[in-house]
């Protein structure tokens, strides 16, 4: 099998190859470029290529964010829009990376990043298979409480209707948004708004 043939029979396997995936099989990066100009694989993101006649759902953005930024967890409006508890249709992914990481550089992925730390980032974080891959995604109470502790910048009409939908479609208890609310410290935020939907 020839390396151009390796790197198909992966990238068609995959769906999604990185050019780092590629080296430590000893291919270097020139083929992916070669492919790359044939047609054969398309660069989506930095060092990240798809396989051309690959199946491409509509998650599939997630998955190249997850392999572009590894330590990234999907939340906000994208996990509400990934849990099916918002109407908004987000153009870019969000996504929470640790405090003090450096923001990637990235041309080709759509990506607003937000920072977190401690527990606020680590908890309530699920992990779902997207294309194959793993994607870390924030549960519907965590991203119910993350949208109040964000509302400066998603909307408090975001965190109130994420809210509602959550509960009404019965994603997470009332129980279970208190807990991340005290994780987040969002308690005095987020209590009257529970209270008025009791």
């Amino acid at each position: 099998m020839t390396r151009v043939e390796q790197v198909l029979e992966l990238a068609r396997e995959r769906g999604i190859i990185q050019a780092k995936e590629a080296e430590a099989l000893g291919i270097h990066r020139q083929h992916l470029k070669r492919l790359e100009q044939q047609g054969r694989l398309i660069r989506s993101a930095r060092g990240i290529y798809t396989f051309a006649d690959a199946p491409i759902t509509e998650r599939h953005t997630l998955v190249e964010v997850v392999k572009r930024v590894p330590q990234g967890v999907i939340c906000l409006l994208s996990a509400l829009n990934f849990h099916e508890l918002t109407t908004q249709a987000p153009f870019e992914v969000w996504l929470a990376i640790p405090q003090k990481a450096r923001a990637p550089k990235e041309d080709l992925l759509p990506l607003r990043i937000v920072r977190m730390s401690g527990q606020a980032l680590e908890s309530g974080i699920e992990k779902h298979f997207v294309e194959g891959v793993r994607v870390p995604v924030y549960s519907p109470a965590k991203t119910v409480v993350d949208c109040f502790k964000f509302r400066s910048k998603v909307g408090l009409d975001v965190a109130l209707e994420a809210l509602r939908e959550c509960l009404q479609k019965k994603c997470c208890t009332v129980d279970e948004i208190w807990q991340y609310a005290k994780i987040c410290r969002m308690q005095n935020v987020i209590r009257p708004y529970l209270e008025a939907l009791e």
